[in-house]
């Protein structure tokens, strides 16, 4: 192959892989979006606004699949090897978690549903409100790894990486927040088991911003970092503990 062919074929590897990465920005968007959405549906009382947004769960799972018959293009097409190919598969991982993430919103809608298209009564916003807190965090966390994913800034990918660890901490203390309606009213119990499926989805949402930000960089560094501490990962990048 001669160096002009050479670089036609790279030029058209980066447009396609381009193309790809662009698809994957909108899927970051939509998958905010559903989550907050989701949240304000359930803050609104409206089942209704909460149905639309399980329905639009099927665009991320359309593009999930576009994404995926681009990339088997891609690789059948180009054949990459060593970074083109460490590009690819981080790709790929980004739009698995990302589809993911929309299935833990569609879960957040789906209690506004249950609670209004019940019989049972509607919990207080007391006992709601450890899911609006957490949601706002969760919602950055994953602005943040897409921004880190746009721009390939590992600096951005390990803030996501220490933002789960206080996520951790936070679904500990909402857990032990919880218990204590249950304990001031017996009829909580119910109410007490949903949330608590709710506040997982939502540590769920945040553990896949998480994932999203170790494939960055996994992309930048070819190091996989997910059973590395903090220090380990801070080392790896060369970057100042604040």
């Amino acid at each position: 192959m001669t160096d002009t062919e050479t670089r036609h074929t790279v030029h058209r590897f980066d447009k396609e892989l381009n193309e790809i990465a662009e698809l994957v920005d909108q899927m970051g968007v939509i998958a905010v979006q559903q989550l907050r959405r989701a949240v304000k549906a359930l803050k609104k009382e409206d089942p209704a606004r909460a149905h639309k947004v399980i329905r639009r769960d099927r665009k991320l799972n359309d593009l999930d699949i576009e994404v995926d018959e681009k990339v088997i293009q891609l690789i059948a097409r180009r054949a990459p090897v060593a970074k083109d190919l460490r590009q690819i598969i981080a790709v790929a991982k980004v739009v698995t978690d990302l589809e993911r993430t929309g299935d833990e919103a569609r879960k957040i809608a789906a209690l506004c549903v249950r609670f209004h298209e019940s019989d049972h009564h509607v919990p207080s916003d007391n006992i709601l409100r450890d899911i609006y807190s957490m949601s706002k965090y969760v919602s950055v966390m994953l602005e943040i790894a897409m921004q880190a994913f746009s721009s390939l800034d590992n600096e951005k990918a390990f803030s996501v990486l220490l933002m789960d660890e206080e996520l951790e901490f936070q679904f500990d203390s909402m857990l032990r927040h919880l218990s204590t309606y249950v304990m001031e009213d017996s009829r909580n119990v119910g109410h007490f088991v949903d949330i608590v499926l709710g506040i997982r989805a939502l540590e769920r949402f945040g553990g896949h911003a998480k994932n999203i930000a170790g494939h960055v960089i996994f992309l930048a560094t070819a190091k996989d970092v997910r059973h590395l501490d903090a220090d380990e990962i801070r080392q790896l990048l060369d970057l100042q503990e604040a």
